[in-house]
């Protein structure tokens, strides 16, 4: 199906099913701990077993000499592969830095070797048992030091590298008011509950992997031109994801090195990254140096606003695209962003929840603080002054939907923001000075082909099987949703096949394009189903009604099995989008509303209130969609207070690497959260008139909380994590 416009008949507008707080089908198979995750897959083959990873002790260098024959004698050891005995290996498209090292590394815990053995002790045992010899090479580990050698990457997924609209440059100088600061973010990890995990097993020349991955066609080609077989020949199973926040977008080493490990030992292996090994081994989001220029009208009228960003990556990488939103979010004639890379020998970088504008907005949305306090305006008013309801970049092309005013003034009123004193550290609840905080959030839409196979069987039931993936998004529920809807039929009729390559191609879980963009395509080929539900029963398919088990039209009413009757009636399609994205301008825009406390004595911060008003098209799944929201906040509160992968300058690694030294925020650092979204339909994005808002959530929560804490102490930290030590020196005196 081509969708390039609103359909005029619309069975998902019935909203019978669709846009209902609907609690997860696949709930009490996650709570009772039947879910089976990709470690856990006992029954799939026999006679499984298990590897243990060997990461590498440098950073940057080679190999000079690797000893494995204690290792080989040791019990239960079946093979132990290193790039000297994988054989000829390719590199996937989407991995910057090789898999499996030997004998350059590329990088810290870069994998260099996997022991097989019969059990997990003494795989893990006889890796202990490997010797390697290292030459350390020259390296690059600090992002700051290395800013001169920073150059213009090529155009990557986030767009050009750099634009210029207008003239800057002379428009900043004569502004009136300007800002000129620099914002720094760091390296974050993903830090997501399930490891990176796979099951391998070869059938002579076929490769099966069950693993968890969130782009199952993705993960297929990239294995099969790393191992240099036909990717017919590979099946990549994820039913079930415990989370990836884009960690797990890509080919990882636990995949490659099962799937080694099993050809080597002649049996299937499993492997599961262990955790101190994954900071360093997976993909992080990298840190980032921004610097933001703004000028204004006194009345606070953006007239030139520039935005230039640095990140390192190893070489192959891409930089950090934390410029994206300043292209889009606010009016202003005269315009500019760059983006530098920088080569670094740390891990690679790559996309984390909301890549680009979660760091951008990190920086953007203090710097717009920061100019409401020049010029003596209201932070939300000035936000609303810079409204723009066209692309800045493109004035010829309109927001689908664009909402951000309107989402302010529903935040600013249920927070209470009028109570909001503007001069800062002027409140106090005892010890504790007071401060809220305000940041837009902004997080761009992105349509992309979807499939889908639907089939009815003899009893009714309708089964859908598409190789999306549920990453704790809710996929299986809004995708049962979606049919139950088209079908007419209740959602316990509906059957949710996900996550397996030998089903149609999905847009996969990432980006928040999943929601959206696998719905319709469920859409289309539940439509296309109709049509031959419709063609059977000799009737219109445009005036069929499909609805409580039945198919009517006029005085005929046919139950739904009975036109399956003789087999299965099986429909397949995808959803494609044409020239959309060049006609429309498809964002989710919304409001971050924070309140901290500070400790006078000590500048200990605590989060008191949050609020989030989201508009984000049709909210597909309420009860869903709020979860990912307020968990997307919890990560905001992290970026802004505790996370920090803290790189080793002199070794090259995070050695905040386990989730001892690497703190995320627990229930103890998170109040309750408010969160509201906005009554929206958006055409023009698709049948479903959805968007994506999982990652909407993240972007500007750090900035909220920073301004909460500078109106709460008069103190502007530029520099995340905002920690006790960068505020102690600067605090108000007792009063």
């Amino acid at each position: 199906m081509r969708f390039e416009h609103p359909a005029t008949f619309n069975p998902i507008d019935q909203l019978k099913v669709i846009g209902h707080p609907t609690s997860r089908i696949e709930g009490p198979l996650k709570t009772t701990g039947t879910a089976p995750y990709a470690y856990e897959r006992h029954d799939v083959v026999a006679n499984q077993a298990y590897g243990c990873v060997v990461g590498s002790a440098i950073g940057k260098g080679r190999i000079a000499a690797i000893d494995l024959e204690a290792a080989k004698a040791a019990p239960g050891v079946l093979a132990i592969v290193t790039a000297e005995n994988a054989g000829k290996l390719g590199k996937g498209e989407r991995n910057a830095a090789p898999l499996l090292g030997g004998p350059e590394i590329a990088h810290y815990h870069q994998a260099v070797a996997i022991a097989v053995a019969s059990t997990f002790e003494q795989a893990r045992a006889a890796v202990q048992l490997i010797r390697i010899d290292y030459a350390k090479g020259d390296s690059k580990f600090d992002l700051a030091a290395v800013l001169d050698t920073a150059g213009t990457p090529n155009p990557s997924f986030g767009g050009p590298a750099d634009t210029d609209i207008g003239d800057f440059a002379t428009a900043f100088a004569v502004a009136p008011v300007q800002l000129d600061a620099t914002y720094t973010t760091p390296d974050q990890g993903h830090a997501m509950m399930e490891p990176h995990a796979s099951i391998a097993a070869w059938d002579g020349d076929k490769l099966t992997v069950w693993t968890s991955n969130q782009m199952i066609a993705w993960g297929v080609e990239d294995l099969a031109k790393t191992l240099g077989i036909p990717k017919e020949n590979v099946r990549l199973i994820s039913p079930y994801i415990g989370g990836g926040f884009g960690g797990k977008l890509f080919l990882r080493a636990d995949v490659l090195l099962a799937a080694l490990g099993a050809r080597a030992a002649g049996r299937p292996v499993k492997v599961a990254l262990q955790r101190p090994l994954m900071f360093n081994n997976t993909t992080h989001r990298p840190a980032t140096i921004q610097r933001i220029r703004i000028g204004a009208e006194r009345d606070g009228k953006i007239t030139a606003i520039g935005h230039e960003s640095w990140s390192g990556n190893v070489i192959g990488g891409e930089p950090e695209m934390a410029v994206s939103q300043t292209r889009l979010l606010y009016a202003g004639a005269n315009r500019m962003t760059a983006t530098r890379l920088a080569a670094l020998d740390l891990p690679e970088g790559n996309a984390m929840r909301a890549p680009g504008e979660a760091s951008g907005m990190m920086a953007l949305e203090i710097a717009v603080d920061e100019l409401a306090d020049k010029l003596g305006i209201d932070p939300v008013a000035l936000r609303i002054t810079n409204d723009t309801q066209v692309d800045p970049e493109h004035p010829e092309r309109h927001f689908s939907q664009r909402q951000l005013v309107q989402c302010l003034n529903e935040g600013a009123a249920r927070f209470g923001w009028n109570k909001r004193n503007p001069k800062p550290g002027q409140v106090r609840d005892g010890r504790w000075l007071i401060g809220m905080g305000v940041a837009a959030a902004f997080r761009n839409n992105l349509v992309t082909k979807s499939a889908a196979r639907v089939r009815l069987d003899q009893q009714g039931r309708v089964t859908v099987e598409t190789d999306m993936t549920d990453i704790g998004t809710g996929s299986y529920t809004i995708i049962a949703q979606t049919a139950a809807e088209m079908m007419g039929v209740p959602l316990e009729k509906v059957v949710v096949r996900l996550g397996d390559s030998d089903f149609p191609v999905s847009c996969g879980s990432g980006g928040q394009w999943g929601g959206n963009n696998s719905t319709a395509g469920v859409y289309a080929a539940c439509v296309k189903l109709r049509e031959a539900i419709a063609q059977k029963l000799g009737i219109n398919s445009e005036e069929a009604v499909f609805a409580d088990g039945v198919v009517r039209t006029g005085n005929r009413n046919v139950p739904l099995a009975q036109a399956a009757g003789g087999g299965d009636l099986v429909a397949e399609d995808a959803i494609e989008y044409g020239d959309l994205a060049k006609t429309y301008q498809q964002s989710t825009f919304g409001a971050h509303f924070v309140e901290v406390g500070v400790d006078a004595d000590t500048a200990e911060i605590r989060v008191r209130r949050m609020l989030a008003v989201c508009a984000a098209g049709r909210i597909l799944n309420p009860k869903a969609a709020r979860s990912q929201v307020i968990g997307a906040m919890t990560m905001g509160v992290g970026a802004a207070l505790m996370e920090d992968l803290v790189v080793d300058k002199r070794h090259g690694l995070f050695i905040t690497h386990d989730l001892a030294a690497y703190e995320v925020p627990v229930h103890a650092d998170i109040p309750h959260q408010d969160m509201v979204f906005l009554d929206e339909t958006d055409p023009m994005s698709s049948p479903m008139k959805a968007k994506g808002v999982a990652e909407l959530g993240i972007c500007g929560v750090a900035a909220a909380v920073a301004n909460a804490v500078y109106n709460a102490t008069g103190v502007r930290v530029r520099e995340y994590p905002i920690t006790l030590d960068k505020l102690l020196a600067q605090m108000p005196e007792p009063v």
